[in-house]
């Protein structure tokens, strides 16, 4: 037996279902065309008007109700005048007075099955971007290329502001010190490293966003194994096994080319997976394996970059040696 998930009104999968069960709630109004619906096998989850044909949606025809016979007529009871009203026992009464219903049929149905407590839920139209995660349905996780454009992208919007406020710390920390203190100075290259792990885990851990400023721009986020945002501690704890896989020869970084989920060493150690931002939501449709517009201008201005970088470290040491000489 074939058996269904579906989005209720409070954004949660739901199911699973017998597909008997998700065509009652469909025609109980519990369920509309655009609410969405996924079965193992198939690769993205689909409205139910577009299922329509394979699920048997269309409503079974009304069957005639037997017609209402008509109440015999009562016999009218002669009385003697009084001088008073007299009501035979044909006339209807105040008491028998039924107020017709007024309005839509189906608003009227539809305010009762919303009264019933026992009604079941009806399903709206999920937003784009819904706070509530979907376990089920195809995960597209972010390439070792666009981790790389988003690194580049933070390198400035992250890199550069926390640099500033290092140096200004420093630089009042190593005011009156040694020469070899202003050179390398400790409380600079602390205030950097502690500033940068507190911006990602930051932006790694805020709802709505579970991405840096770069990730962002990529269209990809952290989230954990499950799909749920990661917390802030476990954000800070990333960004140390990050600098961890960066400094044995950048193994951990490159593993995310090569590891069946796409994780680094960092994310292995922290229990995170690097995806596409519709990844884990009502709409894993819209997600993108290809790697983007944005992705490839940024590789390739850095790769642009960093060739001039090397030159211009060639021509420094050979303008170096030519003095030495």
């Amino acid at each position: 037996m074939t058996e269904w998930y579906y989005v209720d009104n409070l954004r949660q999968r739901q199911g699973p279902v017998p597909q008997e069960a998700l065509v009652k709630l469909h025609r109980s109004g519990a369920l509309s065309d655009a609410s969405l619906a996924w079965r193992e096998g198939m690769g993205q989850w689909t409205s139910l008007g577009e299922l329509g044909s394979e699920l048997g949606l269309a409503a079974p025809a009304p069957v005639a109700a037997p017609p209402t016979p008509e109440p015999a007529a009562e016999p009218v009871v002669e009385r003697p005048l009084t001088g008073r009203a007299v009501f035979t026992a044909s006339e209807p009464s105040y008491a028998q007075h039924t107020p017709v219903q007024t309005g839509p049929v189906g608003a009227v149905a539809a305010a009762a099955t919303a009264a019933s407590p026992y009604a079941a839920p009806r399903a709206d139209v999920v937003e784009p971007r819904s706070a509530a995660r979907v376990q089920d349905g195809h995960v597209v996780y972010a390439g070792f290329w666009k981790r790389v454009a988003a690194s580049i992208i933070d390198a400035f919007a992250i890199g550069i502001p926390v640099a500033i406020v290092a140096m200004i710390v420093g630089g009042l920390m190593g005011a009156g010190s040694s020469f070899t203190t202003q050179v390398f100075n400790p409380g600079e290259t602390i205030t950097s490293y502690l500033l940068t792990a507190i911006a990602y885990a930051w932006f790694h851990s805020t709802a709505g966003l579970s991405a840096t400023p770069g990730k962002l721009a990529i269209g990809i986020k952290v989230v954990r194994t499950d799909g749920d945002k990661i917390s802030f501690l476990r954000g800070f704890g990333r960004y140390w096994a990050y600098l961890l896989s960066g400094l044995i020869f950048c193994i951990g970084l490159i593993m995310a080319a090569f590891t069946e989920r796409k994780q680094g060493l960092h994310d292995l150690m922290c229990d995170t997976l690097v995806v596409d931002k519709w990844a884990f939501t009502a709409q894993p449709e819209r997600q993108r394996e290809e790697l983007g517009t944005v992705a490839l201008v940024v590789l390739i201005l850095g790769g642009v970059l960093l060739v001039g970088a090397f030159i211009l470290m060639v021509v420094g040491f050979a303008a170096l040696a030519s003095m030495g000489r």
